[in-house]
């Protein structure tokens, strides 16, 4: 898969898109490995992923012609990437270490096709973890009065770094909308509930109050508004009265890592649009 590569595309809907894509491909003799498109009668936007390959060894430039002449006649949105290319993403984490965890070692074992240059967190805790993994760890207290301070500092090491995606591994801060953005669609959060109930703190605790049969975790794009960014996954389990609250955030937990964990594999595999309020999700 060496030389594989993804194309993305979004575009108003109209007939013939798939045509002409796959016209172009065929012309220079380049293999469709696998093709998916979606096209949202709501909003008349038509989505399409394409795994393709093997290109030469010299990239797809040969490409951007065709494609640039076919996005000003669709007035489309278009990326072409190479599958073995592994985007830079920054992680942001508090207290809480099971989501970091989690990310750092399906890294580190091939499972999650990233590149993790730096760590950041507003608590020290999790130094050693990140220098175990010989990644940058920046520790960055925040309060009311310094949270501009310490957004402008995040932001430099964005740019620093060339970071494409920033994860919040339950990092407990609320993001300023001036952050939101400058980095507006490059920000995924985990929520530790199945949104949108039991927002706020302490969501277990809640679904404990409640007598809840199910819990779950949300995997979102980050927006100024708080929680309610477009959705990319969200996973359950079943539970019953005989848990404690203690078991509710331990079997939340692995919940939260799984979903974190298949937002960022699915969003570096360039399987997730953007549509309005929501995504579209190529799994």
């Amino acid at each position: 898969m060496a030389n594989d590569h993804y194309l993305n595309l979004s575009c108003p809907d109209k007939p013939g898109i798939i045509h002409a894509v796959t016209g172009i491909f065929a012309r220079h003799n380049l293999n469709i490995l696998d093709l998916q498109q979606f096209s949202d009668r709501s909003s008349e936007k038509f989505f399409m992923r394409v795994h393709f390959g093997p290109a030469p060894e010299t990239g797809t430039d040969f490409l951007t012609p065709d494609f640039q002449t076919l996005a000003q006649d669709l007035n489309m949105d278009y990326e072409l990437r190479a599958v073995a290319s592994k985007p830079k993403v920054l992680i942001m984490v508090s207290k809480i270490g099971h989501c970091l965890n989690d990310l750092l070692f399906r890294q580190k074992t091939g499972q999650l096709a990233i590149d993790i240059p730096v760590i950041v967190s507003n608590h020290p805790e999790f130094a050693s973890l990140a220098q175990s993994y010989g990644i940058a760890f920046h520790h960055l207290p925040v309060t009311k009065d310094t949270k501009q301070e310490q957004e402008a500092q995040i932001l430099q090491l964005i740019q620093q770094h060339g970071i494409e995606l920033v994860v919040l591994a339950r990092y407990m801060q609320v993001l300023s909308p001036g952050l939101c953005s400058a980095m507006s669609g490059k920000i995924i959060n985990i929520h530790h509930s199945f949104l949108p109930s039991f927002k706020g703190a302490k969501p277990y605790h809640q679904a404990y109050d409640r007598g809840v049969k199910i819990i779950g975790a949300t995997a979102h794009f980050v927006t100024a508004d708080l929680d309610e960014g477009p959705i990319i996954e969200q996973r359950v389990a079943r539970v019953d009265h005989n848990l404690t609250p203690k078991e509710l955030v331990d079997e939340g937990s692995n919940v939260e890592s799984q979903v974190l964990a298949a937002a960022v594999k699915w969003w570096s595999e360039k399987r997730v649009f953007i549509n309005g309020a929501k995504t579209v999700v190529f799994n």
